[in-house]
């Protein structure tokens, strides 16, 4: 329940459209990082992750564990596709429609936010199967 209200306060606080340039910059960290689980590759995944969820994740296998059991959708999927992003003072929510390898439709909103040395990073990922009330 905590994670439906988290996800509806993040849909509702980014309110403001994202430039293209916004846009294409998240979801090449989203994309760069996709790639890399499917590698499994987890120092090439973690590297894509804020500096909150390192603290939380101290080492790049502990993430990647993390992410195959917590998100089976984001580790392996047959789709992955962008949809709506929102913007809010260097934060940004992209919206991604994936596809898992059961075939099961899943809706997960990506957050990133710009650090100091301009770069984006992941923050979070809220994943809920489609068509899941919110």
């Amino acid at each position: 329940m905590r994670a439906v209200v988290l996800l509806l306060g993040i849909l509702l606080g980014f309110t403001t459209p994202v430039f293209a340039d916004d846009v294409a910059a998240a979801q090449s960290v989203i994309r760069a990082q996709e790639q890399a689980l499917g590698r499994d590759d987890a120092a090439a995944a973690y590297s894509h992750a804020a500096p909150e969820i390192r603290q939380l994740f101290p080492q790049a296998d502990i993430f990647l564990q993390m992410v195959q059991q917590g998100y089976p959708p984001v580790y392996r999927h047959k789709s992955f596709e962008f949809g709506e992003a929102r913007a809010d003072g260097g934060r940004i929510a992209q919206r991604v429609y994936i596809v898992d390898d059961n075939g099961e439709a899943w809706e997960a909103l990506y957050t990133l936010e710009q650090q100091a040395d301009g770069s984006l990073k992941i923050t979070g990922c809220s994943l809920l199967k489609a068509g899941q009330a919110v």
